[in-house]
């Protein structure tokens, strides 16, 4: 069932000696699956109800499923154009609004915004430290509240009638301004585990004044809202075959399960994927470069920008495709260290520290450099190793190997921008995501659409219910096994036999 349902109808009229009550004249107009249901009708709209049943013959109601009834939010005299909801991925970067249409039963409008918390910092730590006052944790919901209210006003709130909100556990404790002091030190506790049933208004949304909203429960600290949406789009959670659910944003997240289990870790290799740790990397917006080009024979980089604009810096997928290609060629070592035999009609410092130039100043919006740094290369060779640790990890604990994979389901950053091969050269992905990945975007965004496509609280509950999560804090093994992969791809060539005979081939064939 749709998180609204909209039903017209012609209530009959009371008549002297029957047993009369104008709402049970509605109710007996609605299907026998609602009248089961039970409902609840909004006290504003009992007010009404004597009025509007007696100046028209035909009333359109407006309902919205909570998880035991339904709630009458509205009824209205002319039968409206269009019925909203809206679905929220609340990004600790960016805040996705998917507004959706319960008339039409359709998307009608997607709006990206900047999380207006970025004021404070980037990275989330930062936020929390922040939040740790009263004052300062009001402010980052307040800021939160005023960019989301302003969008709707845009879209038109009074016609929105419901809200689906998902994101990570410090994102929906900033929300609620729910206090973060105790997610910051060991043992990382947060407040709350499944989220109430809230009027939107109560929460300070802007939208029709019996609005309702249903935020995504939170299954640990590193493991939000945001994450069982995920789940909740791609229902691996139903299935018989295993398979692997990334969503790698801030952090990477990943889930491998299917209708018997779910075992979730968290880690950080998310930073370098989205190009957090590159001094010229930057969000995906114009002037980014989302490619380089390496033409055979030639001594420079060529490249493409977002908006065809002057280049201001890189998108992480644009360098980490770029360093897969680099590695083949061997212009930079397993070890993560650029060959200067290789590589001088590039090479430059910087603070003195080598450095590979991708633009030169004269070509950039800011008149500056954009380069690559080798520890950046080795921050990024970390980051890596953690994303594959933890795939490694999870199949270990369950006992089976990447060939019994079904499906690597990919989300966020990542799964929007990175391109496989060059993933699994780097050694991020086993060689068997060549075949099995599955690309799937904004994963958060559309469990949180598919919750007004089919409110199912009880599944939602479920999902939470199976998942088991591995803190990687206290696991050993997650460090021996690291070890291996802080090389590309691997320590182990033998892990990775389809980048092995790249690798020659490449060395027969150089493109420079």
């Amino acid at each position: 069932m749709k998180a609204v349902q909209v039903f017209s109808i012609k209530p009959q009229r009371p008549t002297l000696g029957t047993f009369n009550f104008d709402t049970e004249r509605i109710i007996a107009c609605l299907p026998e699956e609602i009248r089961k249901e039970g409902l609840i009708f909004d006290l504003p709209l009992l007010r009404k109800i004597p009025f509007l049943l007696r100046e028209s013959e035909e009333l359109t109601l407006v309902l919205i499923k909570e998880e035991k009834y339904y709630f009458v939010a509205e009824a209205i005299k002319e039968k409206p154009k269009r019925v909203l909801g809206c679905a929220i991925d609340l990004g600790s970067t960016t805040i996705a609004l998917y507004v959706y249409d319960f008339i039409s039963e359709r998307i009608i409008k997607e709006i990206s915004l900047f999380n207006p918390q970025i004021e404070i910092g980037e990275d989330i730590l930062t936020r929390l430290h922040f939040a740790r006052k009263a004052e300062n944790l009001a402010y980052l919901s307040k800021i939160t509240l005023e960019a989301i209210n302003r969008a709707f006003e845009e879209i038109g709130s009074e016609e929105i009638f419901f809200l689906s909100l998902c994101g990570n556990t410090a994102m929906t404790h900033f929300l609620l301004n729910l206090p973060v002091n105790y997610l910051i030190v060991e043992p990382y506790v947060p407040v709350v585990k499944n989220i109430p049933f809230y009027s939107a208004k109560e929460l300070g949304f802007s939208i029709h004044p019996a609005g309702k909203i249903f935020i995504f429960p939170l299954a640990g600290t590193y493991f939000g809202g945001d994450l069982i949406a995920g789940l909740y789009e791609t229902e691996i959670y139903k299935k018989e075959e295993l398979s692997f659910y990334l969503d790698v944003g801030t952090n990477a997240e990943v889930v491998l399960g299917n209708r018997d289990f779910l075992l979730a870790c968290a880690g950080a290799a998310g930073p370098a994927l989205e190009g957090g740790i590159f001094e010229c990397g930057t969000q995906a917006k114009k002037g980014a470069v989302e490619k380089f080009f390496m033409p055979q024979g030639e001594t420079r980089l060529y490249y493409k920008t977002i908006g065809d604009e002057e280049p201001i810096g890189f998108c992480g997928s644009a360098v980490i495709e770029l360093m897969a290609d680099l590695f083949l060629q061997d212009y930079i070592t397993p070890e993560g260290k650029i060959n200067p035999t290789k590589v001088s009609p590039l090479l430059i410092e910087i603070n003195g520290e080598r450095a590979l130039l991708l633009i030169p100043p004269d070509e950039t919006l800011h008149k500056k450099p954009i380069y690559l740094k080798e520890s950046e290369i080795k921050s990024f060779l970390r980051s890596k190793g953690a994303m594959y640790t933890i795939l490694q990890l999870l199949t270990e604990k369950v006992g089976i190997t990447f060939q019994e994979i079904s499906t690597f389901f990919v989300a966020g950053s990542f799964g929007n921008h990175i391109d496989v091969p060059s993933a699994v050269i780097l050694g991020m992905l086993p060689e068997e995501a060549l075949t099995k990945s599955e690309g799937i975007g904004n994963g958060a965004g559309k469990g949180a659409v598919k919750f007004l496509q089919r409110a199912n609280y009880k599944e939602i509950e479920e999902i939470v219910k199976k998942i088991t999560y591995i803190e990687l804090n206290v696991e050993s093994r997650f460090m021996e096994l690291l070890t291996g992969a802080l090389f590309i791809p691997h320590v182990n060539f033998n892990l990775f036999p389809w980048v092995k005979k790249l690798k020659e081939e490449k060395r027969k064939c150089s493109k420079w």
